[in-house]
């Protein structure tokens, strides 16, 4: 008896002791606070190095010292919708329907009484404007004035001992640099995100203006809806881009990869004019240019394909008063090389008219120097060829000859005396079928352009333009072309061996 309940009893004790252990490992009895303990008692890495550190910290200090510069700007808009596709400015519009609609974006303190740098897209249209600065203090604002030519604003608030943005230098920009974007994207306010610079020189077409400046940064830093006129900063807390668009799908507005800024330097440029005069007294060298491609560059002798080439001359423009002719290349403006029509339309725009220019010119194998007065645009003034095209017919060989050039893809005939008083020339031969995807439409030439000169010499019939041809098989020659409406284009067409 004694024996069974002793048996009985261990029985009981290891059941519980056994039963504790078994609650214990399934989470049934909870430990103490005191016995509570987390995470790893061993660090996961060694201390920073003093490099990884300073590059760590460069973050923090740059978005501590900007962040309060920036603001959140909110307004009520009439609008008519985006024009833009596939590369967007920030805002979501309907088609062409007139309607008053909230929108937002950012904008960059640029003086301590309250003068603030944004987009154009931003407060274009603007019913009322209001300021959310970084201590939660709200203002209206009054537009001071946009430039829609570069997709820039000032607006201006009634405050003052505001912390003003340091303005870098976006000429010095490389490739590769780290950058920091800050703004208020998707209502979330001082907001930074980082990346580096992608590209530089960008033209979205976004600005339906031949007189648009569109010389962008492109970075990788995630800017969305709401960064729109924030901040694009390097690592030593400048400023040197005004966010401004982003490349989407076509389906959304939001980030997909890539945002793209303004350069700071002609943002300057604008915003003093801006709060001097509320509007912009650019100057202008009066040219229409064009990239210079290889075939181009081989037509007139350039060694590699470098400069933009002048098509054509506003009538009455500087560049019409200081020697300077279509076919010429401009290879720089005041020293600084210029490859890309955006490149100098980009530099010269951030200057003001009287001001001057030297111009490095190419023009038949000699470097030539002319220094420019820029003068302010003229509205009424159409790009036309600054020479004498003269409007008679003249003696025109009008025999029906036509040439099929099947290398080039091209074919041409002569010129009627209808066609040579249309385009009003004296003489040329007519471009009569141009196949796809041959060197003919890979220079975008098409049929009913003319082709006037060959090599910077008159051509008058399809016999004169087939001994260009024939002389300059494995080279290449220089077309001027005239379209229906009157335009004028050089363009290099390389010429095959056989």
């Amino acid at each position: 008896m004694k024996r069974n309940l002793i048996g009985t009893f261990s029985l009981i004790i290891i059941g519980v002791v056994f039963g504790i252990a078994l609650a214990s490992g399934f989470g049934w009895v909870r430990p103490s606070y005191s016995q509570v303990e987390i995470g790893s008692k061993e660090k996961p890495i060694t201390a920073l190095s003093p490099q990884a550190k300073s590059f760590n910290d460069a973050f923090v200090k740059v978005a501590e010292k900007v962040t309060p510069s920036i603001v959140k700007i909110s307004v009520v808009q009439k609008t008519k919708g985006n024009p833009h596709k596939g590369l967007k400015f920030f805002f979501p519009f309907k088609d062409n329907i007139p309607f008053e609609q909230k929108g937002g974006g950012s904008g960059i303190i640029i003086t301590s009484d309250g003068y603030i740098l944004t987009n154009n897209h931003v407060v274009e249209n603007a019913i009322s404007v209001t300021v959310g600065l970084y201590d939660k203090r709200e203002f209206e604002a009054e537009v001071i004035g946009t430039d829609p030519l570069t997709d820039l604003a000032v607006i201006k608030i009634d405050a003052n001992n505001l912390s003003v943005a340091y303005l870098g230098n976006s000429d010095k920009l490389k490739v590769g640099t780290w950058v920091m974007a800050i703004g208020n994207p998707l209502s979330l306010t001082s907001t930074v995100t980082a990346g580096i610079v992608s590209a530089v020189g960008r033209n979205l077409n976004l600005i339906q203006d031949s007189y648009g400046v569109e010389d962008y940064i492109q970075t990788d830093a995630a800017i969305n809806p709401g960064n729109s006129g924030g901040a694009l900063v390097n690592l030593n807390g400048e400023v040197i881009g005004i966010n401004s668009a982003i490349a989407t799908n076509g389906l959304t507005s939001s980030y997909i990869g890539y945002g793209f800024a303004i350069p700071i330097n002609l943002a300057k440029s604008v915003a003093k004019d801006l709060i001097a005069s509320g509007k912009v007294n650019r100057g202008y060298i009066g040219v229409n240019i064009s990239e210079v491609d290889a075939s181009t560059a081989e037509a007139i002798g350039l060694p590699k394909p470098q400069g933009v080439m002048v098509q054509g001359i506003v009538k009455g423009s500087a560049a019409s008063q200081k020697d300077i002719k279509p076919g010429d290349v401009i290879l720089k403006v005041n020293d600084r090389e210029v490859n890309m029509p955006n490149e100098l339309q980009s530099y010269v725009a951030a200057h003001r008219a009287g001001d001057k220019v030297v111009l490095t010119i190419y023009r038949d194998g000699k470097i030539i120097k002319r220094t420019v007065k820029l003068l302010p645009r003229e509205e009424s003034k159409a790009i036309a060829i600054a020479e004498d095209n003269g409007n008679k017919q003249g003696e025109n060989n009008v025999l029906s000859e036509t040439k099929e050039y099947k290398s080039l893809g091209l074919t041409v005939r002569n010129a009627t005396d209808e066609e040579l008083a249309k385009f009003k020339i004296e003489s040329g031969v007519m471009i009569d079928k141009v196949e796809q995807f041959s060197k003919a439409d890979d220079q975008k030439l098409a049929p009913g352009v003319l082709i006037a000169e060959v090599n910077k010499k008159k051509i008058k019939s399809v016999a004169d333009f087939d001994s260009f041809v024939s002389k300059s098989k494995g080279s290449a020659i220089l077309l001027k072309v005239i379209y229906s409406d009157g335009t004028t284009r050089y363009v290099g067409l390389e010429i095959p061996k056989e």
